[in-house]
């Protein structure tokens, strides 16, 4: 029979602890690069690269490979006997789909089917397994696997003969992936994409696993011969399967239950925080920042938390260490190769500690946390090293991930082709340069320099170039890099002015312009693949950074920004006839924006962020009208994923019946949990308009993941930091003044300068018959003084006196 087998226990960061769930692990993970896989009696290591080969094995009754029957291919319906002219070889329904990942593989030689009822009954109707392949476009596994077994013709018959084969973009339904994802992970210990995973006619898996070469390799086991033992299990021993997958999901349900108990209060926010951060101190890196040994993700979350911790505790050690935590990791990170010094942005992780060599990929989401990262590390340190970088992502979106709608593309792929006359994509061929690029394209001597140095010598060394290139081979395991150098910072600009016997201007000129000439020739080469899919979730992420950024730096062009993606939401992604939100749409051939036949209903993450967004972008121009929207999303949130029983909300719609598992997420990973982030949104949201029963779902909801914030909080980092705000309630600052007068910009300028991790912003105008009136009618008690613009800070339903000066609002503020 095929047994469900673990490999490891999960780290913190997991979704749920296996141990919990399976005791029969059939492998076990021998050190950090493989696992020790048992195939009947044989033995063989195999070994997993990066984040995703992490693979689910299991063990047969009998070691002979099954026999297949072979057939012509089924392309739903199109395909290489229709009459119509087509420059493709095989055709499949993923042709007529709008995600870029699904378009990927319009053309394998496997009967694709999109995730759906077509799929769905024809498993039923033929009492077929189904195969499950879960992937995204920019992901560089899932290209590998693609090649390898998906345009294989022999395997592609095996798939479309024997299994109804369905492919689905993660980023398109997170809440399949999430489903299926904690069930490799749970039966694995690890996870990653490609995720592959086997399932009976109603959905149910009963196997999985992440990356599979396509055939055997010495005692590795390939998707064909894993394909034909399953097909034996299937047809000799199928109730056993089914058994087992059903017996697993039902542990994964109790497993994965988050709930409060009758009463329940949440935990102390101190005594929390500070256990969060002893254990982000016990994980991080002193030398290179970032927390844990390579792979080294940005997670913002983290850096978050850190400095909300500081602002809580700018006297104590802790206060000050977790300051240093945060801008160091920052600052090694804009230094580092995982930030594209010619075109801007920062790439997925980094493969080493020193965050040098980077996964070449980009992701919106990324770019999106770390602009609020940074622009709140200028306002806690003044440096305007962290404003620039900052403002450095904002530029690289605004320019490559940006639509006219205004709305924002989803991610850059790490792959591309080195030329135009190349025929294979080799990752960070965009992205890095050989020494001899570099001399012949800087090649003017610098007058004054000292030995006649050119503009290529002063550049090479600053940036670490070197004649052999500078990537060492275990960063490279594949030889993609030989010969080439990723650009990272090895030197102060005063450092390399000594060195070169100049002044720091001219060398921060020669810098500049020496990046610019390598930015016009980088816009010559084959670009990576786009993911031109615009989400709602992750443009919600996007907002806030053009909001925050544009708020503290007095950046109107920002905030004009951030208000083209608002509107691009409400335009593109809001259904006005019932009123909620949509997750995906899409850019068409013409450029124009598409959404396809049966738009997918939006998330819980894509409420959360945008409402996170929108009350961002509130307090950033006041404009009432933002506010309104947030307070209607919130709304629909309740309604729509609020579990009623147990507190806290859902990731999906709890009445899907395709969605097994009803999830509450309780990781702040890549992206924030959307319950972290609705702990501060619904804070926000009972201050700004009044109502109390927010602030009693923010209570409801920590205290379900009372159980999680209490043992291992460096899991909930954002949820954390609601928590902290819970504890220290919010303050509001109500600024009463015309809105365009010079006196209530100043005050206002005076609270964005200042980062106030646990307060909410008002300008009132007097109008009392206006919104912000209407929902908080205390307002009124509060006028200006002496027809000044005056700040009211106001907290536990106390308000501080009056003050008409900036300085005396800072004094205020940061007592």
């Amino acid at each position: 029979m095929l047994r469900l087998a673990c490999t490891h226990a999960p780290s913190s960061a997991s979704y749920i602890n296996s141990s919990r769930i399976l005791s029969h692990a059939v492998f076990r993970r021998v050190n950090s690069h493989s696992l020790v896989i048992n195939r009947g009696r044989n033995i063989a290591q195999i070994p997993f690269h990066d984040s995703s080969p992490v693979l689910v094995r299991f063990r047969t009754s009998r070691n002979r490979a099954a026999g297949v029957v072979y057939f012509s291919m089924a392309s739903g319906g199109e395909g290489p006997g229709t009459s119509s002219p087509s420059p493709y070889k095989y055709s499949n329904r993923l042709s007529k789909e709008k995600s870029p990942y699904l378009l990927q593989h319009a053309h394998n030689p496997v009967d694709w089917f999109p995730w759906g009822q077509e799929a769905f009954e024809k498993a039923k109707s033929e009492d077929k397994p189904i195969f499950l392949s879960v992937g995204y476009s920019t992901c560089h596994w899932c290209h590998v696997m693609e090649r390898e077994s998906f345009e294989d013709e022999e395997i592609g018959k095996i798939l479309s003969e024997h299994f109804v084969c369905i492919k689905v973009d993660r980023e398109e339904r997170p809440d399949v992936d999430k489903v299926y994802m904690t069930f490799v992970q749970a039966t694995s210990g690890g996870g990653g994409w490609p995720m592959s995973v086997w399932l009976t006619p109603d959905l149910r898996p009963f196997i999985g696993g992440t990356y599979f070469p396509p055939r055997d390799s010495g005692r590795r086991p390939g998707l064909k011969t894993i394909l034909s033992r399953i097909l034996e299990q299937w047809q000799g021993n199928r109730e056993a399967l089914e058994s087992s997958g059903e017996r697993a999901l039902e542990a994964l349900r109790k497993g994965t239950t988050i709930a409060a108990n009758e009463g329940q209060t949440p935990p102390s926010g101190p005594d929390v925080a500070n256990r969060c951060f002893q254990q982000l101190a016990h994980s991080y890196d002193e030398d290179y920042g970032g927390f844990r040994e390579a792979p080294k993700f940005p997670s913002p979350v983290n850096l978050m938390f850190l400095m909300s911790f500081w602002a809580e505790n700018r006297t104590t050690s802790e206060g000050v260490e977790a300051l240093e935590m945060a801008l160091h990791t920052l600052r090694m990170m804009a230094l580092g190769g995982v930030h594209d010094h010619v075109a801007q942005g920062f790439h997925r992780y980094s493969t080493d500690s020193s965050w040098h060599v980077p996964h070449f990929e980009k992701m919106l989401y990324d770019q999106a946390q770390l602009a609020v990262a940074y622009i709140t590390a200028y306002q806690v340190s003044k440096e305007q090293f962290f404003a620039d970088v900052a403002r450095d992502v904002l530029l690289y979106v605004s320019r490559d991930l940006s639509d006219k709608s205004g709305g924002f593309y989803s991610a850059e792929d790490a792959d591309s082709l080195p030329t135009p006359e190349s025929s294979e994509k080799k990752e960070g061929a965009f992205c890095v340069w050989t020494a001899a690029e570099i001399r012949q394209l800087l090649s003017e001597i610098v007058e004054g320099a000292t030995g006649g140095a050119t503009k290529a010598d002063i550049f090479m060394h600053h940036y670490g170039v070197k004649e052999q290139g500078n990537v060492e081979p275990e960063q490279d395991p594949h030889g993609e890099l030989l010969g080439q150098n990723v650009l990272i910072v090895r030197y102060s600009e005063e450092l390399t002015a000594a060195q070169f016997g100049l002044d720091v201007e001219m060398v921060n000129e020669i810098l500049a312009s020496s990046r610019s000439k390598l930015a016009e020739v980088r816009r010559a080469r084959p670009p990576p693949h786009l993911d031109s899919k615009m989400l709602a979730s992750w443009n919600g992420l996007m907002l806030s950074g053009f909001a925050c950024a544009g708020a503290v730096l007095g950046d109107k062009a920002l905030l004009k920004r951030a208000e083209e993606a608002a509107r691009f939401l409400q335009k593109h992604l809001w259904d006005e006839g019932d009123r909620r939100i949509l997750h995906s749409c899409y850019r068409g051939q013409e450029m124009e924006v598409e959404q396809i036949d049966s738009p997918i209903a939006g998330f819980l993450d894509d409420y959360a962020y945008v409402v996170a967004g929108l009350l961002d972008l509130f307090e950033a121009t006041q404009a009432v009208e933002w506010l309104k929207w947030a307070e209607e999303l919130q709304q629909k949130q309740d309604q729509l994923f609020w579990d009623d029983q147990g507190s806290g909300y859902f990731c999906s719609d709890p009445s899907d019946p395709t969605v097994l598992l009803r999830l509450k997420q309780d990781q702040d990973g890549a992206e924030p949990s959307a319950n972290s982030v609705s702990a501060r949104n619904l804070l926000r949201l009972s201050h700004l308009t009044g109502k109390q029963e927010w602030m009693e779902r923010c209570q409801k909801l920590l205290a379900a993941f009372s159980d999680r914030l209490v043992r291992v909080p460096i899991a909930l980092p954002e949820m954390v930091r609601g928590l902290m705000a819970l504890h220290y309630s919010l303050k509001q600052i109500v600024i009463c003044g015309q809105p365009e007068a010079e006196d209530t910009a100043n005050l206002i300028a005076c609270v964005h300068t200042l980062f106030l991790p646990h307060k909410v912003l008002l300008v009132t105008d007097s109008d009392t018959d206006g919104f912000l009136y209407q929902r908080l009618p205390v307002l009124s008690s509060l006028c200006p003084l002496e027809g000044k613009a005056t700040a009211f800070v106001c907290q536990n339903f106390t308000c501080a006196l009056p003050v008409t000066c900036p300085e005396e609002l800072r004094r205020l503020l940061l007592e």
